[in-house]
């Protein structure tokens, strides 16, 4: 595999119920990552980008969090309806989704 023109990284943490900082998983990160494989499925985005879950990206309380590099991008708060917004505008345009950025104060 060529190396990516960008890859997407989601988070998928999991932390017990009532932890104090939350995670991801209990705001629908499963549903996000499901989102992304399938429209890069669907869309045959794999040879020019990535996607990947991983672990805890740092504000929990704000999840599920979705990393976009190289640019370094963290996006907050993110739905499934959200997915082709930062495919179409962030990988494919170019330009990232002002609305989804996480606030400053997180990252």
């Amino acid at each position: 595999m060529p190396k990516p023109k960008k890859h997407i990284l989601v988070c998928v943490q999991a932390r017990p119920p009532g932890h104090p900082r939350g995670s991801c998983q209990q705001r629908g990160c499963n549903e996000v990552y499901q989102a992304f494989l399938e429209v890069f499925q669907a869309r045959n985005l794999w040879n020019d980008y990535a996607v990947t879950n991983t672990g805890c990206l740092g504000p929990c309380t704000a999840g599920p969090s979705v990393l976009v590099y190289p640019e370094g991008t963290l996006y907050a708060g993110v739905s499934t309806d959200d997915v082709n917004a930062i495919i179409d505008g962030h990988l494919i345009g170019d330009t990232p989704v002002e609305r989804l950025k996480a606030p400053a104060e997180l990252w």
